[in-house]
């Protein structure tokens, strides 16, 4: 925990997400941000949608680390209000960086999401670098969802630099 979203590029975060309808009259709408997916939670709308179904965050971690292994979860389709979870992340990959804007990011994987498979699914990284205190994750498609992609939780797990002898 104590990350921190720096930027989530060219993406655009999709305004109708958070709404809810009833015979075509919104009844509340929320807006989410996208600091939602370092945040605990996973009820039915509470993530950061962004348009169409390529997305990317840029995120700062609390400490520079050995990257080990990301987690990414999503509402379960039995909790999802439509019975299916077509807007959920589905390939996607995570890369080093050194700074925000760097021309030369480390590849530590790229993963797919299974829509049939666990709510919270974990992912092994390539071995790369000395650690890295920020990263990137490229959402590459989704589901099915031609109008947003919804991202729910995210997290990156490691060992700290500093704790290395």
């Amino acid at each position: 925990s104590g990350g921190s979203i720096v930027s989530i590029r060219c993406t655009k975060t999709y305004p109708n997400a958070g709404r809810y309808y009833l015979f075509n009259f919104p009844l509340w709408g929320v807006y989410i941000n996208p600091d939602t997916i370092l945040k605990p939670g996973i009820m039915p709308g509470e993530c950061w949608a962004f348009e169409g179904s390529e997305g990317y965050v840029v995120i700062k971690l609390a400490a520079r680390i050995i990257v080990k292994s990301f987690t990414m979860e999503h509402v379960p389709k039995e909790l999802s209000l439509y019975g299916h979870i077509k807007s959920a992340p589905n390939d996607f990959s995570v890369w080093g960086l050194e700074d925000e804007n760097d021309q030369n990011p480390v590849l530590l994987g790229n993963f797919r999401f299974l829509d049939n498979g666990e709510s919270l699914q974990q992912f092994k990284a390539k071995k790369g670098g000395g650690g890295f205190d920020m990263i990137e994750l490229k959402i590459e498609s989704n589901h099915g969802n031609l109008d947003y992609t919804c991202l729910y939780r995210f997290r990156v797990h490691g060992i700290p630099v500093y704790g290395l002898t």
